[in-house]
């Protein structure tokens, strides 16, 4: 493959920006289209029709299912309303892939991070052991998807184009950006299993982690659902729920032509209310949420509470082809169980209704396996260039796999499903 690369440096102090050549990637594969790598800063400087074209990143898609998180409304959202930006530490550096003739056929979007914040992927250990020898650990290249612990693709590539070819061309690219750039390493969080391998080959450290996820084995309903747990879970989950609409509340499913500006203004202070209490600072601003309202409003659903006339709590979801993505919640009143009926019962019965086959319920949480969502492992690849480091952090994680793959063992053996009714994730 040849190329013909050019990077775009960030100056940290004055946020200016120069062009550097990229040495040609010794990678050889059967392509003969010349191509070109660039660093792209902004996603206003990126067509979204041709962004549209890579695989899960539109509904189009027929290779991957639609991933909403990879979309350029999305992505363009969290930057525009300056929710990811330079000045909240999330400067972009997006690797665009294209052809002699400026046609993009993969991408990652990527970030220069000045710290570790809005990741779910926890390397604020590596940092300060690598500042107290001396090193330099931040600013570092981030690719990922902003404040969003979703598993998705991020080596993207376009539809009919050679995915063995251009994946690892992209994986080897990220390494030599981050060496040009003279940052410390580059984070590829929350990516899928099948990309795990083009990163393990090409060096980088593998990384595991674990959430909680429902799976739908073609349920009719909730209650089909219930009928595969034990007795006495299927028992506790029904008294949860009747529990959580005592006091007079309702559940509102909100989406599409629903989502109107008032509704995001009632949205958005139950997230900053709940938001400053649980983070201290929460990351996203008002503007996303109109943002994305105007641009994918058929990809979100708010699960919205009501009591008295009035919402006093609600739960924002994002709808994919396959999945329904929990993301976070909020609320003005406190109700027992409320928070698990908005964020976990209720996001069940949408992706039966929808025919979606799982629901990610977010990052962390083994409370949630009480309630059907079972232990998932994640992946994450990383690419250190100091060496020293590299062996530390690579120890680290052999240690770690081990922990995580033992931990889901001893969860999953501890599901509420009926003996026989596990499901296979």
């Amino acid at each position: 493959m040849k190329f013909r690369c050019v990077l775009c440096i960030s100056d940290w102090t004055r946020g200016a920006a120069v062009e550097s050549p990229i040495l040609p990637s010794k990678r050889k594969n059967l392509m003969t289209d010349e191509l070109s790598i660039r660093v792209e800063r902004s996603f206003k400087n990126i067509a979204p029709e041709s962004w549209s074209k890579l695989a899960g990143a539109s509904k189009a898609s027929k290779l991957l299912p639609y991933n909403p998180f990879v979309s350029h409304a999305f992505l363009s959202s969290l930057e525009e309303s300056g929710s990811a930006s330079d000045k909240t530490g999330w400067l972009g550096n997006h690797l665009l892939l294209e052809t002699d003739g400026g046609d993009l056929i993969g991408a990652v979007a990527g970030y220069l991070k000045s710290h570790s914040q809005g990741e779910y992927v926890f390397d604020h250990g590596w940092a300060d052991a690598f500042e107290r020898a001396g090193g330099r650990y931040y600013p570092k290249l981030q690719c990922s998807v902003p404040f969003t612990p979703a598993t998705g693709p991020r080596l993207l590539v376009a539809e009919g184009q050679d995915r063995k070819a251009i994946q690892p061309a992209l994986a080897e690219s990220l390494k030599e950006v981050t060496r040009q750039l003279g940052v410390s390493s580059a984070h590829i969080t929350f990516l899928p299993k099948d990309e795990v391998s083009v990163f393990e080959t090409d060096g980088y450290l593998h990384r595991t982690d674990q959430q909680f996820h429902f799976i739908n084995e073609g349920y009719a309903d909730h209650d089909a659902f219930l009928e595969t747990l034990a007795s006495r879970k299927r028992k506790a989950l029904k008294k949860e729920r009747r529990a959580a609409l005592e006091h007079g509340i309702s559940i509102d499913w909100l989406t599409g032509s629903d989502l109107t500006e008032g509704i995001w203004d009632q949205f958005f202070a139950f997230y900053m209310d709940t938001g400053s209490r649980k983070w201290g600072r929460p990351y996203l601003t008002r503007k996303f949420y109109s943002l994305i309202g105007e641009r994918m409003p058929e990809d979100v659903l708010l699960v919205m509470a009501k009591r008295e006339g009035r919402y006093i709590a609600g739960a924002i979801n994002f709808i994919g082809g396959e999945t329904l993505y929990g993301r976070h919640w909020g609320c003005i009143e406190d109700h027992p169980f409320l928070h698990f009926e908005v964020c976990y019962h209720q996001a069940i019965d949408f992706a039966l209704s929808k025919g979606l086959k799982r629901v990610e319920a977010g990052a962390q949480g083994e409370h949630k396996l009480a309630r059907g969502y079972l232990p998932v492992i994640t992946h994450s690849a990383h690419y250190i260039g100091h060496q020293g480091l590299r062996r530390a952090v690579a120890d680290y994680l052999q240690h770690e796999r081990e922990q995580v793959e033992e931990m889901s063992e001893v969860l999953t053996e501890h599901s509420p499903f009926r003996k026989g009714e596990r499901q296979d994730i």
